[in-house]
């Protein structure tokens, strides 16, 4: 069976009540849930997970290696900066989708750069918690 790690970055534990017209009302506990359910359609596993973090990020990122296929990942706003997380993902040789919920590229300059996104095997942004879903599609066509 595979398995897939779903990782969240800072401020995700406040998806539903954080700028709801950004991010939607939903929950990231309802969010988690739905993308279980549509890897479970597949015949996969998921482990979620979310930290505010850096370390702790990059910690599951590593984690991958030994036991997931493929990783889905909204880095939230360490998207924007963090190289650690860069060369987390990229140590990993795992299969990477970008996630962001808003369409970063209409929003504030600073999050129109990604230093994740080379390293990804593609980006999804902009259709809400959807997005998530469209991640399980892309890689379901990468893993197969």
């Amino acid at each position: 069976m595979k398995k897939i790690s779903l990782i969240h970055g800072p401020n995700l534990n406040l998806t539903g009540s954080r700028e709801p017209g950004i991010y939607g009302r939903d929950t990231l506990a309802a969010i988690n849930e739905e993308v279980v359910l549509k890897c479970a359609q597949y015949g996969w596993e998921c482990v979620c997970f979310q930290s505010n973090s850096e370390g702790a990020l990059i910690d599951r990122i590593h984690a991958a290696i030994d036991d997931c296929d493929g990783i889905i990942i909204n880095a939230g706003a360490y998207t924007h900066y963090s190289y650690a997380i860069r060369d987390a993902i990229a140590a990993t040789r795992l299969p990477c989708v970008e996630v962001h919920m808003s369409n970063v590229h209409a929003r504030e300059e600073f999050r129109h750069h990604s230093t994740i996104s080379a390293v990804c095997a593609g980006v999804i942004a902009g259709f809400g918690k959807n997005s998530y879903l469209l991640a399980v599609d892309a890689m379901k066509g990468i893993l197969g």
